[in-house]
Order: C-alpha cells, then sequence, then structure tokens
C-alpha cells in the first residue's frame, strides 16, 4: 500500500491515481527499461508511449504493471477493466516530455510485462484475414526497417513472424513506434537460433528467399540457378541439409568465396512469378549482412526459390524493408487468386 504522504485520486469508479512527488524517481527508471534491452529481458518489461500502442497493447492481453500520465483525460481513452490492477501515476507533462521519446510526447507512458506471443489475443479483423504466408527476419539490425517490416506483415496478413537471433530486439522503442500497434495484431517469435526455426514452422512449408541485390549478380545468378534442380529435390527431408552445414560458415561471411563453398544454389526466379505453395515462408537479409548460409539452406532442405525483385541496373540493392513489402504484398496477391480459382472450380466442377 501506498505510503500515507501519498496524495491519492479517484478517476472515476474504481480507478485510484497516486500523484507523484518532486524528485520521484520512477519515471527514469522507466526510461533505462525501454533503452537497455538487458534490463528488459532480466526484468521481463517493456515501455510503450503513447495512446494508440498502449491501448493496442491491453486489448490484446499484455499486461499492464505502471502507467505514467498527464491530465486524468488521458485515461478516460483507454479501456477502464483493463487500467484497473494497475499501477497508475500522475506525473506533469515536463517529467514525461524530458523523458519522452516521441517528438510530440502524448503524456502517457506505460510499463508492462513482456508480452508472450502464446498468451496473446490477437484482433479478430486480422485473424479473419490471416494468410499461410510466414516471414523470417534475418540479420534486419536497424530498428526503423524492423518496425515498418512488421507493419506490412501485419498488413499483409501473414501468419506470423519469426525473428533470428541476429536480429534488433522487436521491443526497442524505435521498433515499437515504427511498427505502429502490428506487435498486437500477429505473433512475433524473437531471437530464434537456426536450429529451432523449422519447429517454429508449419509442416509442408516452403521457403523462400528475397533476393533484392544488384541486378548483376541476379542476371548471374538466374543463369547459374537454372541448373540448379538438385536443391528443389531435397524436400523429403527438411532437417538434414541444415544439420550438414559446416560449423565455420558464418565467421567466415565476410570473405568473398569462402560462404560459396557450403551455400547451396537456389533457382532464381522473378518475384512476380508464381511461388505461392502453400503454406510458404519468406526470408528477407538486412542491408548489412544480407542474406545468411543458414537462410539459403532452410530454403534449399524446403525446395524453395530465390526471388528476384529487378532493379534497373547501377541502382544499389533495396532497402529491406521495401522488399519485404514488395514480396508480401504480391505473396498474399497470389495466395487470394489461388484462393478464388478454387472457389470458382468448386462452383462449376469441370464435368468429366
Amino acid at each position: 500500500p501506498p505510503p500515507p504522504a501519498v496524495e491519492r485520486s479517484s478517476a472515476g469508479p474504481g480507478l485510484w491515481y497516486e500523484k507523484a512527488a518532486p524528485g520521484d524517481r520512477r519515471l527514469g527508471k522507466v526510461v533505462t527499461i525501454a533503452k537497455s534491452k538487458k534490463f528488459r529481458d532480466h526484468h521481463g518489461k517493456v515501455v510503450l508511449e503513447g495512446h494508440r500502442l498502449i491501448k493496442d497493447a491491453l486489448e490484446a492481453g499484455a499486461v499492464l504493471q505502471s502507467l505514467f500520465f498527464s491530465t486524468v483525460g488521458h485515461l478516460k481513452e483507454l479501456p477502464e477493466a483493463k487500467l484497473k490492477r494497475a499501477n497508475l501515476i500522475k506525473v506533469k507533462f515536463e517529467d514525461i516530455k524530458s523523458w519522452s521519446d516521441l517528438v510530440t510526447p502524448q503524456g502517457l507512458i506505460g510499463i508492462f510485462s513482456k508480452p508472450d506471443h502464446a498468451k496473446m489475443s490477437y484482433p479478430a479483423a486480422q485473424l479473419t484475414s490471416s494468410l499461410p504466408l510466414l516471414l523470417i527476419c534475418d540479420n534486419i539490425r536497424d530498428p526503423g526497417n524492423l518496425g515498418t517490416i512488421l507493419r506490412s506483415a501485419a498488413g499483409a496478413g501473414c501468419e506470423k513472424v519469426l525473428l533470428t537471433k541476429g536480429c534488433v530486439d522487436p521491443w526497442e522503442p524505435k521498433v515499437l513506434r515504427a511498427g505502429m500497434g502490428a506487435h498486437f495484431r500477429l505473433p512475433i517469435v524473437a531471437n530464434l537460433d537456426w536450429e529451432s526455426v523449422p519447429s517454429n514452422l508449419p509442416a509442408g512449408v516452403q521457403v523462400c528467399v528475397a533476393d533484392n541485390k544488384d541486378p548483376g549478380a541476379q542476371a548471374e545468378t538466374a543463369s547459374v540457378s537454372r541448373g540448379a534442380g538438385g536443391a528443389a529435390s531435397a524436400p523429403g527431408n527438411p532437417k538434414a541439409p541444415v544439420k550438414s552445414k559446416p560449423k565455420a560458415a558464418p565467421e567466415r561471411e565476410d570473405e568473398e568465396g569462402a560462404v560459396g563453398v557450403c551455400v547451396p544454389e537456389l533457382a532464381a526466379q522473378r518475384y512476380y512469378e508464381n511461388w505461392t505453395q502453400t503454406p510458404v515462408a519468406v526470408v528477407i537479409g538486412g542491408e548489412t549482412h544480407g542474406l545468411s548460409p543458414d537462410a539459403l539452406h532452410l530454403a534449399a532442405s524446403t525446395g524453395g526459390k530465390r526471388l528476384v525483385i529487378p532493379v534497373v541496373s547501377g541502382v544499389d540493392s533495396l532497402n529491406s524493408a521495401i522488399a519485404a513489402g514488395i514480396v508480401l504484398f504480391e505473396g498474399k496477391r497470389q495466395l487470394l487468386r489461388r484462393h478464388e480459382q478454387e472457389d470458382e472450380r468448386q462452383k462449376f466442377p469441370v464435368v468429366g
């Protein structure tokens, strides 16, 4: 219970809050959590700022521990029942402003228990639009890019997103801001090593990799890959090729040619040609490191393709978030088209 000196006030029936005394250190603590991955992981907390994000999180069942707000009006716009179990602390707007990460602070910062994708209830509209389309992020280091990618994945109706260990933490403030609530619209499984990726994918999935590198390299890959049918004939034993790769590959990633020794060839095709064998997963590589050998092995072991996004000669590779958007929405188009065709067939079966 709060010490007697704390001033408590009512914000409507059953909602009590306290006013922070001058020099209250708790808000500073919140910022420490927001900025440090170590602290977030160790204490199992994340910090969300602004109405939209906090409301989305509460509605998806994320557990609010403490809420710092500058005016009582802010509370009226949030689901009241979800606020009752939280610690509500009214602070001066100046305090929030000095700690805020936003260009225009809204006067609302919440500390939540780190959400567990298995316990969340995602919005009905999202679930009904969900497609057998998954996204695997490989070495996406830029927070703005990862947030934008998550937002595209939610918009395209992805079933879930897997983040491998080389990716930036999805609960970093910049990722949350760029994600615009995507974190609470679809399951995001973070911090996976490649060995555990297959067990997070549906049975019989085909894994394709998005290739947004320069067109010169693409022309080369395309001609080499035409003879690479061998890679596609391995689906019988999906795990074997992943296991048999030499462990030394990732350390030698930057040496030209070293990787070529153990990286499988994948059949290349344009991203707008048909590739959506259902279910399908797409791997997007980060700008700096691109696709890891592990991603290529996984794709080869499932008979997946290399999806080439052709760009004009001399233009550098596309930004990963843009590449993700292009490929995911094309995947969505193909899956919906296939769905329509199946409906047509059921309505007008071909009489033999």
